[in-house]
């Protein structure tokens, strides 16, 4: 007879059990499908292009983030923190999927980035391993993959890792454009995330509560000769903690 719920971190990894590796796509034991994933760096598929995101693009160009300490989640082939490493940031870089670090180390070296990559997930990394403050956490499309509960784990991570006046900028899939739009309990019925969550403005804006908004729109469509990636089933945010 199991007995085991005494933390709450042991009730977000009882909950972490009912969606299937497949699901949720993000914990540890995922790791294999997004090795799957990366597996045919060929595919057709809109995020492997070596361009960074055009709203990054964006806030750097026009200063409304300064260079700094950047801690890019998520990073897979290591478009957005190659692009960050150029412009002046310390860059650390946290994906699950070896496949994805291995690209990314790839591209760093050719591009002559010089990067701190890992292979691990994020929230179960201590203090000492990923060390902050970060003055900007970069987050393009991890968000989106993870299960309600770890919601939790992810503002706890932003109320540590994220320094005093630091940013948080994100994409994540549009509701109505992207996503699974099922609420929260019926995707715990199911144990499943059909692939991802959708988000609404109002939804978005009630979880990061404790952060300003600075910017929050949907991503602009960027044509395939733009040197920026761009796809407007995605909405793009910009927060900044006080």
């Amino acid at each position: 007879m199991d007995r085991n719920i005494r933390t709450v971190d042991d009730v977000l990894k009882l909950l972490d059990g009912l969606f299937a590796p497949e699901a949720d796509r993000w914990t540890a034991d995922a790791a294999g499908w997004w090795d799957g994933f990366y597996a045919d760096r060929s595919k057709a598929v809109p995020f492997f292009v070596a361009k960074p995101d055009e709203n990054l693009a964006g806030c750097l160009a026009r200063g409304a983030i300064a260079p700094g300490r950047a801690l890019d989640l998520g990073c897979g082939p290591g478009r957005n923190a190659i692009h960050l490493a150029f412009l002046g940031f310390e860059v650390d870089a946290v994906d699950l999927s070896p496949a994805a670090i291995a690209w990314a180390e790839e591209r760093a070296r050719e591009a002559g980035a010089d990067i701190r990559f890992r292979c691990a997930d994020a929230f179960a990394l201590t203090p000492e391993e990923l060390p902050g403050p970060y003055d900007l956490i970069y987050d393009s499309g991890c968000f989106h993959h993870l299960p309600p509960h770890r919601r939790i784990s992810y503002l706890a991570l932003l109320d540590r890792a994220l320094a005093p006046g630091g940013h948080l900028a994100l994409t994540c899939f549009a509701a109505g454009a992207m996503g699974s739009e099922l609420p929260d309990q019926v995707l715990y019925r199911q144990s499943r995330l059909h692939g991802g969550l959708g988000y609404t403005p109002d939804a978005l804006r009630w979880i990061f509560s404790d952060l300003t908004e600075v910017e929050l729109r949907r991503m602009r469509q960027e044509p395939p000769e733009s040197p920026y990636f761009g796809e407007s089933f995605l909405w793009t945010a910009l927060f900044r903690k006080s």
